[in-house]
């Protein structure tokens, strides 16, 4: 993942407060040239920075109101394969390889407790699952969230 700098953050900063602004408004808000904003912006997404708007929806509005985190142990060998299986349950919002006891976290929704439960026999069901314990989400604190980080690099806030 390439490293933005002061101006990639100010942009992207620029972006989390107006969402749907245009390349023009973008511009004259940062004091920018047209075409400088425009070519970040095709960088930034190729590069990967810009994450894929289907990450903005929210899984509540699709119908799936309860939230767990499943904590799943697998035979080591076998981390690639599960991986990919879990990538094919729509559910699944994402894993996350740990260090420790936990090999993965994997996030997950489903729309009510029967409906987690054929979750977690379809995820029991992969091969090399060893172990699942499930946490339910009760609820979120502080939502996932990058522009405090975005203010850092932009000068915006102090270390």
């Amino acid at each position: 993942m390439p490293e933005i700098d002061a101006t990639d953050a100010r942009l992207l900063l620029a972006l989390t407060q107006d969402p749907r602004a245009s390349v023009m408004a973008l511009s004259q808000r940062l004091g920018l040239a047209r075409n400088t904003v425009q070519t970040r912006l095709v960088r930034l997404e190729g590069n990967g920075v810009l994450a894929p708007l289907d990450q903005r929806v929210r899984p509540e509005a699709l119908g799936y109101r309860l939230g767990a985190y499943m904590s799943v142990q697998v035979a080591q060998r076998g981390l690639a394969e599960v991986s990919e299986a879990l990538a094919a349950v729509p559910e699944v919002l994402e894993v996350t390889g740990l260090s420790g006891a936990t090999d993965l976290l994997v996030h997950v929704v489903a729309t009510d407790a029967d409906h987690l439960w054929r979750i977690t026999e379809t995820v029991l069901a992969i091969p090399g699952i060893q172990r699942v314990d499930t946490a339910l989400a009760m609820r979120r604190f502080v939502e996932r969230r990058v522009a405090p980080l975005l203010e850092r690099a932009a000068g915006e806030r102090p270390d």
